[in-house]
């Protein structure tokens, strides 16, 4: 094979490379690159002899999930922000303002995120409030995390903030929803919202 045909086969090999949304990568496939950039680099003689070998097996530990690629990257990030939210007992949060949804995972119509690749999320509820309010994070019907201002402070705003990290399955839904039996304020303008990615 010529040195040409060797640079034209890097490069097609890197183009492809290219295309794919690697998250992370394997040392060891990084390794089988830069050999394999090292081999046409190195050489030179007009004709070198290409080890196939190589390029085949770093096509097959792609395919095998040596080299990991994030197929669907998933995070949103959302904030009240048209009005100040007067909640009744139950209802569910609803932020109006979508920064970024990534995966569409996050419905603003209702203010539910619905995953839509299993894995373990990081989730982010921010709220500027007055007492006293409640608020809960609901793993589909599971309370995993609440927020609280004391009913002592019924004249001031304060700001209060939980994050927790969940594992969830393909169709699982995360909300934030008001007590119960309470009533409860949420402040607008992007003070309040709420958040989550996908870790791994």
């Amino acid at each position: 094979m010529t040195l040409i045909m060797v640079f034209q086969t890097l490069f097609s090999l890197q183009l492809i490379l290219s295309t794919m949304s690697f998250t992370h990568q394997t040392q060891r496939a990084d390794t089988l690159l830069t050999s394999l950039k090292n081999l046409v680099i190195d050489n030179s003689h007009t004709t070198v002899t290409f080890n196939s070998t190589a390029l085949r097996t770093l096509i097959a530990l792609s395919h095998a999930g040596m080299v990991q690629i994030n197929k669907k990257t998933v995070g949103f990030s959302a904030n009240v922000m048209a009005k100040q939210l007067e909640l009744g007992g139950g209802q569910t949060v609803i932020y109006d303002k979508v920064l970024t949804n990534d995966g569409n995972g996050y419905d603003d119509r209702t203010g539910v995120f619905t995953c839509p690749v299993a894995g373990t999320y990081l989730f982010v509820v921010d709220s500027l409030s007055r007492g006293p309010t409640w608020l809960h994070v609901y793993l589909n019907k599971i309370m995993v995390a609440s927020l609280y201002v004391d009913g002592g402070h019924k004249h001031l705003y304060l700001q209060m903030s939980r994050t927790v990290v969940l594992k969830l399955k393909m169709g699982d839904h995360v909300k934030v929803v008001n007590h119960a039996k309470r009533n409860g304020i949420v402040y607008h303008g992007g003070y309040s919202g709420f958040s989550g990615a996908k870790l791994y």
